[in-house]
């Protein structure tokens, strides 16, 4: 499924929503199976149609995304009421496809998988729950459902169960990094419930967190976007762990593709430096960041070192001296 549609649909339908800082993935929607069908399997061949014609769906609709959000940025486009209309009518044969098809084979886990991460990126968290649950019970060592069904538990409630869920796909599928990062991000957002639960104060709440998020790095130690998403969980963290949030952008900095990206963590190191006074590095840092997406964020920060800097040098000017009386 396409992560443009899930945020459009997010937007359209903005209740009952993520909190904005988590970003957890889900499984693949066609998950291999244990054991690999007949080729001409009559049953197998029917999923895969359904499969094709979701993705097909899903194609479609990203690209009304992207043709709408053009035009809106010229002062068209479609509006969000007829858009949501839109985009449901064109998902509207899709779930009847897998509704239809699970009802005459209701055993089969993988379609339930399937129609399950359909729904939850329509925005209908309760169906993909009602799915993935009975995915779960047709086969309990799928850690890929269990990821799922954790990562909605987090939202959804109860918090205290996306722990278990999280902790049984990883005893499953220790090698999958996806499992630690959305672990610890649901730990980190959901700081007091881990603390009860775990039996541990904030500070080691963070410390799990960050634990969960280190493992992630080592299976994949070549994702930016995983590494740029554990570094910014250190804004969060009180205190700040200051030369720990900068060794993690620098660690990020090293997996920068681009010139976009290495800019973005100047931004980043800058912001953090601001809040220790080194003013000297701010400004280097400020100095290397040249592209202009980046201008409102740079002013922003460069209006903050100006009064920051001022407030510094008041705070430290030596005192006035009285006049001497006669």
């Amino acid at each position: 499924m396409l992560k443009l549609l899930i945020s459009l649909l997010g937007a359209l339908v903005a209740a009952g929503q993520l909190p904005a800082a988590i970003n957890l993935a889900f499984a693949p929607t066609n998950p291999p199976p244990a054991t690999a069908p007949a080729a001409d399997d009559p049953v197998e061949k029917e999923y895969k149609k359904i499969m094709e014609a979701d993705d097909a769906a899903q194609a479609e609709v990203d690209q009304w995304i992207r043709d709408n959000d053009a035009a809106v940025a010229k002062g068209a486009g479609v509006p969000t009421a007829d858009m949501r209309r839109r985009i449901r009518d064109r998902f509207a044969p899709i779930r009847t496809a897998y509704e239809d098809f699970i009802q005459r084979h209701p055993d089969h886990a993988r379609a339930r998988v399937a129609f399950g991460s359909f729904l939850n990126d329509i925005q209908d968290e309760q169906g993909a729950q009602e799915q993935w649950e009975k995915a779960l019970a047709l086969n309990p060592k799928d850690p890929a459902v269990l990821n799922n069904l954790a990562n909605l538990y987090g939202h959804v409630g109860p918090v205290k169960k996306s722990f278990e869920y999280y902790a049984k796909a990883i005893e499953l599928n220790p090698r999958e990094p996806v499992y630690y990062d959305n672990f610890g991000t649901t730990v980190f957002l959901f700081r007091k419930d881990a603390m009860e639960f775990y039996g541990i104060t904030e500070q080691q709440v963070y410390d799990k967190a960050l634990e969960l998020y280190s493992n992630a790095l080592k299976l994949d130690p070549a994702n930016f976007p995983l590494a740029s998403d554990v570094a910014q969980t250190y804004y969060g963290i009180k205190p700040l762990r200051l030369e720990d949030a900068l060794k993690a952008w620098t660690n990020t900095l090293a997996l920068a593709h681009d010139e976009v990206e290495r800019e973005g963590v100047y931004l980043h190191f800058a912001r953090l430096k601001l809040q220790a006074d080194r003013f000297p590095e701010v400004r280097a840092h400020l100095a290397a960041v040249t592209n202009e997406m980046y201008a409102v964020l740079k002013n922003r920060i460069s209006h903050n070192l100006d009064e920051q800097e001022l407030k510094s040098k008041d705070t430290n000017a030596p005192p006035v001296a009285s006049e001497k009386k006669e």
